[in-house]
């Protein structure tokens, strides 16, 4: 990778690195000449992202040294602005064969010493070129479990968490807990529940990041464990090209206890996601999918890139990314690292 500008990262001082570095533009760390020259650098790179908060340059020296035990090669580094409402974000080239070695723990913990978030990415998704984001919808897009909203509108929700929990200890399928759940909610009339479909809360930053995304030719999805009720609307407010979801029975405007058709477990949702990239030609690299649940985990790995967000522990640990805290906006920290000179974007 042709790179004429050699940094020296002990020279950083407190200020800002947006302050002592040129925006969007890559600086070399001194040894990775050496390690050009030993080969190490020949495969392919992955690269590490820091988002979330402003980083001093002493920061930044203290989270590389963090890692320096993980035996990471680190080749160069790059401050780069994802959005105008977000703080810079830094991106670390390093060699692939040293950051299989690199558990993501460590870099979301070293993230966390200096004050922002970190992650891995192992795909390079960018913004500039036509994407799929499919995205989970409770507690992912919106702030609620609409299942638990409705339960508790009606007064069983002691009895739909029940159940949930059952499901979380392993004791029953996605789709069996969903047909118990659902259960408890016969009798309940739409007018009770109404007033939570048309006032859904969403997730920080949901809005203008699916607008960014559409101006860029994105598609954009719901795959959800919820329901169509409030998918469809979801769908609405957000401009989205495609919803799936579960499909509550409806009798004489009260809810049946039923669910009808297919459910939207955990393999359908993949099932969705490569569907949409094939009917849409979505090129390599260009495939996205966040959601916070394990239900959303096999959709996640079919992704080129899968991101937690606001995700349970098991979810964080096995995304390719999370974002823990803040915005989902920060999403765009990932799409617009960036191409190194000798990259092909």
């Amino acid at each position: 990778m042709p790179m004429q500008n050699i940094i020296d990262v002990d020279q950083f001082d407190v200020r800002p690195v947006e302050n002592q570095l040129t925006l969007s533009k890559w600086y070399e760390f001194g040894n990775a000449q050496s390690a050009k020259e030993s080969g190490l650098t020949e495969a392919k790179s992955q690269y590490i992202v820091l988002f979330g908060a402003s980083v001093t340059g002493t920061s930044l020296v203290q989270f590389i040294d963090m890692l320096s035990s993980e035996h990471l090669t680190f080749i160069s580094l790059c401050a780069f602005k994802a959005h105008d409402d977000l703080p810079i974000g830094i991106a670390i080239e390093v060699c692939l064969q040293h950051l299989d070695e690199l558990s993501k723990t460590a870099v979301r913990q070293a993230a966390q010493t200096v004050g922002c978030q970190g992650a891995i990415l192992p795909s390079l998704p960018q913004l500039l070129k036509p994407g799929l984001l499919v995205m989970d919808m409770d507690s992912t897009a919106i702030e609620i479990e609409c299942i638990d909203e409705i339960a508790r509108l009606a007064d069983v929700y002691d009895e739909v968490a029940s159940v949930t929990a059952e499901a979380m200890a392993g004791k029953l399928a996605f789709s069996d807990s969903l047909y118990k759940r659902v259960a408890k909610l016969k009798g309940i009339e739409l007018s009770l529940i109404s007033p939570l479909k048309e006032d859904l809360p969403l997730m920080a930053g949901i809005k203008p990041l699916c607008e960014i995304l559409k101006s860029h030719d994105w598609r954009l999805a719901i795959a959800s464990g919820g329901f169509t009720w409030f998918a469809e609307a979801l769908q609405v407010r957000l401009g989205l090209d495609h919803v799936f979801a579960n499909t509550l029975e409806i009798e004489d405007q009260k809810l049946t206890g039923r669910v009808i058709g297919e459910v939207v477990d955990a393999d359908k949702k993949a099932q969705v996601l490569e569907s949409l990239r094939s009917r849409y030609d979505i090129g390599a690299g260009q495939t996205l999918a966040i959601g916070d649940g394990a239900n959303d985990l096999v959709m996640m790995a079919a992704a080129d890139l899968g991101v937690a967000v606001h995700g349970k522990p098991k979810v964080v640990e096995q995304a390719d990314a999370a974002i823990c805290d803040g915005s989902l906006l920060q999403l765009l920290y990932f799409l617009t690292v960036p191409m190194p000179d000798g990259i092909k974007s």
